[in-house]
């Protein structure tokens, strides 16, 4: 057994590149020449994985992708367990219906990342996605357990009709945050656009914020900071058009 698996791209994709092989707990069983093997989607016709990347390592639930992963969808689709840690950007759909483990991605990426599979009524149900750049439209969306954090900017509809979960966002998000939130948290460390039906309900210091904060300080060596942690907090509780169960928590600047 070896370490980790490492995948480096070393043939772009000159066409969108579904790879929802790709999942760090997949990779447990298998040596480098069936990971190669594995069957992923260009431009609408079938190939193999080992098309695009070079495999290193084998029989592990840790994984290391390197490369430009900007047109590749659909990775950690339904992983259950292991690590992946992303050296770069990567497209639409991470960690889809995502059930556990660590996704780590040392860059962007792009719209519905812990979201729910088409025509699926929930997301991720588990695990913890940590994103340290931007993040597209509707992260989080449908979740329903777990864990996303984004160290840059949220796109539009952030947490878009969450059933239960948290999402961390330290730079801006966008409108449309929490829109049919049932249940669940969004934290906001930087400005947010919330929805209307949405309602102010206190200042406080809520207690499990600094210890999440604390543990993404303490086990990624994110850049969390003390003000952060000690600061006050503006929660408003929606989405009122559904349960009216979540809540937007926003840093308050003191």
């Amino acid at each position: 057994m070896s370490d980790r698996v490492v995948l480096t791209l070393a043939t772009a994709p000159s066409h969108t590149l579904v790879a929802d092989c790709i999942a760090a707990d997949r990779f447990a069983s298998l040596d480098a020449r069936a990971i190669g093997q594995l069957p992923v989607v260009h431009g609408g016709r079938r190939a193999r994985l080992g098309d695009f990347f070079t495999v290193t390592g084998q029989r592990s639930a840790a994984l290391r992708i390197e490369g430009d992963l900007e047109r590749v969808e659909g990775v950690g689709t339904g992983m259950a367990g292991g690590e992946m840690l992303i050296a770069g950007n990567v497209g639409p759909d991470l960690g889809l219906a995502m059930e556990g483990g660590r996704i780590d991605v040392h860059g962007s990426v792009g719209e519905n990342a812990g979201g729910a599979r088409p025509g699926a009524s929930r997301g991720m149900t588990g695990g913890e996605i940590v994103i340290r750049g931007d993040a597209g439209a509707q992260v989080g969306a449908a979740a329903r357990r777990g864990l996303i954090v984004v160290m840059g900017n949220a796109g539009p509809r952030t947490a878009r009709a969450m059933i239960a979960g948290t999402v961390v966002v330290f730079g801006s998000t966008a409108a449309g945050a929490g829109r049919f939130l049932k249940r669940g948290s969004i934290v906001a460390l930087g400005a947010i656009e919330r929805p209307a039906t949405f309602r102010y309900a206190c200042t406080y210091q809520p207690p499990h914020v600094p210890l999440l904060l604390r543990y993404l300080r303490a086990r990624y060596g994110l850049a969390v900071l003390d003000r952060h942690i000690a600061g006050r907090y503006e929660r408003h509780s929606g989405d009122l058009a559904e349960l009216g169960k979540g809540e937007i928590l926003q840093w308050v600047a003191e």
